[in-house]
């Protein structure tokens, strides 16, 4: 038996498909391969299901059906069910919540040699009857021949202008997007560690380890790379040798993506504080400490001002020179996780946009606040996903249905101005839209990048790199883009012949 719960959060703490951490498929293939007997039986537990709620779900299945698999334990769904997971008897259990019961109650589970018996237990009363009672058997699923469904890549075969010309795969995810420093690519993993990684081939030219997991986007300014850590500490190490040049310690675990600007690194942290630090020295120049919630996001700076959202539904404006509130604006959500805090901020024309989990999209005016315009579309519902394009003039969003939606920044209500055809389905990955030299490139929930021409509308290229979300995509020159995956994958994409 392996009690492990192996389910993972989106990227940057972001709303996203769930994942099963990709150090945890390493450890339940190594925990396997050591077994030398395949015929002990495995109960496996699992948070969530193993179904395509899960980016990866398959990755877990395959490899326990080549042993002796006999019952899958998962939760996530708050109630009590009997599923059949691919021919693997499945139970899925209640939470500890009341809901609108009058008391709360939880499930003793009973394994025998042959059955495993659930029964619900009520607090200061008794054991409820058995409501499943599972045989425990040896399925024998090496012999099986039954055929399921798994994620299909012949999306690449219909646009070979595109191929894979490196892939780098760590042994941990990777939760950031990559940042560019010369000749490398820096990106950063769960397992603590912010790495260097060669752009011509992927081969890793240094490592930094942290204390803790990191889910920040590094940014670079000159020689220095700036990264945040759940260990409390932000760091500052060397771009070109990876040694450590300075830290700050803060008060709790931080996972918001740092903006290196004018020599400072502004960042926010999860103990309610928004610190200005001086890039080189690290020395605190200003510090924020009224905000409700902890940030993730990283900072807009536009016009002398900073902006940012937090998972308490507020929405910030700080002077960039002093740290001081310009002013707050709150969506007026009772519900923190409809919060402006994960989309990435963009402004023009003394305006800045957001897009939140509530599926509204708002322009706000950058000086007061004010709110300009605000509205929800159920036929657009977008959400987080978002980007400027290169002239200024539109929006970009991507919506749960799987649009590409840009929208004027000028108008005086939310006014749809380009929607090409991308039916992408249903996409709920926050990472932001990026456009470079009249492309578009749009990040799926399922590794699937697209392309699309701003001047004519067409798509013109869909690689799908993987089955993980895609975190960030990054164009670079001579035709090559970088796209990072949450199930720690860095794929360098060549575009044409």
């Amino acid at each position: 038996t392996f009690p492990r719960n192996l389910t993972g959060s989106g990227p940057n703490m972001r709303m996203g498909p769930g994942q099963i951490p990709r150090e945890g498929i390493v450890w339940l293939d190594s925990t396997l391969s050591h077994l030398n007997n395949k015929q002990i039986p495995i109960i496996f537990v699992n948070h969530y299901p193993l179904d395509s709620g899960l980016n990866n779900w398959y990755d877990a299945i395959d490899k326990l059906k080549k042993h002796n698999v006999q019952l899958l334990l998962n939760g996530h769904w708050h109630r009590n069910a009997q599923l059949n997971t691919e021919g693997i008897p499945a139970v899925v259990t209640r939470s500890t919540l009341r809901a609108k019961d009058t008391v709360g109650g939880y499930n003793i589970v009973h394994i025998h040699a042959d059955t495993a018996t659930f029964c619900v237990r009520r607090p200061g009363g008794s054991t409820e009857a058995p409501w499943a009672n599972i045989p425990l058997v040896n399925h024998h699923f090496i012999a099986d021949t039954t055929r399921y469904a798994r994620p299909s890549y012949s999306v690449n075969k219909e646009y070979p202008v595109v191929t894979t010309k490196w892939q780098f795969t760590d042994s941990s995810d990777i939760s950031s997007g990559v940042a560019e420093y010369r000749d490398v690519l820096i990106t950063t993993n769960t397992g603590g560690w912010l790495m260097a990684l060669n752009k011509k081939d992927g081969h890793l030219r240094w490592k930094f380890r942290t204390g803790g997991k990191i889910y920040s986007t590094p940014g670079v300014a000159g020689d220095l790379v700036v990264v945040a850590s759940t260990d409390k500490n932000i760091y500052c190490v060397n771009a070109k040798t990876g040694k450590l040049v300075w830290k700050f310690a803060t008060e709790k675990p931080n996972v918001a993506c740092p903006l290196l600007a004018d020599g400072k690194v502004y960042i926010g942290g999860s103990d309610g504080h928004f610190r200005a630090l001086d890039l080189h020295s690290g020395q605190l120049i200003w510090d924020f400490a009224q905000v409700k919630g902890f940030m993730v996001d990283r900072p807009l700076l536009y016009g002398g001002k900073l902006y940012f959202g937090c998972w308490a539904n507020d929405f910030y404006a700080l002077d960039a020179a002093t740290g001081k509130l310009c002013w707050k604006w709150n969506n007026g959500s009772g519900n923190r996780m409809y919060s402006p805090a994960a989309c990435w901020p963009v402004a023009t024309d003394g305006r800045v946009f957001i897009v939140a989990p509530d599926r509204k999209m708002t322009a706000l005016d950058a000086n007061t606040g004010k709110v300009i315009w605000r509205k929800g579309d159920p036929d657009r519902k977008v959400r987080e996903s978002m980007g400027l394009s290169c002239d200024s003039q539109m929006v970009y969003t991507k919506t749960m249905q799987g649009a590409l939606c840009a929208f004027s920044t000028t108008a005086d209500s939310m006014r749809l101005v380009w929607q090409p055809d991308v039916a992408l389905g249903y996409e709920i990955c926050p990472t932001p839209i990026f456009e470079k030299d009249q492309v578009v490139y749009l990040p799926t929930g399922s590794g699937l990048v697209v392309a699309v021409s701003r001047k004519t509308s067409q798509v013109l290229w869909k690689y799908k790199v993987s089955n993980g979300l895609v975190n960030s995509i990054l164009p670079l020159e001579n035709h090559t883009v970088i796209v990072s995956t949450m199930d720690g994958k860095i794929t360098c994409l060549k575009i044409g012949r």
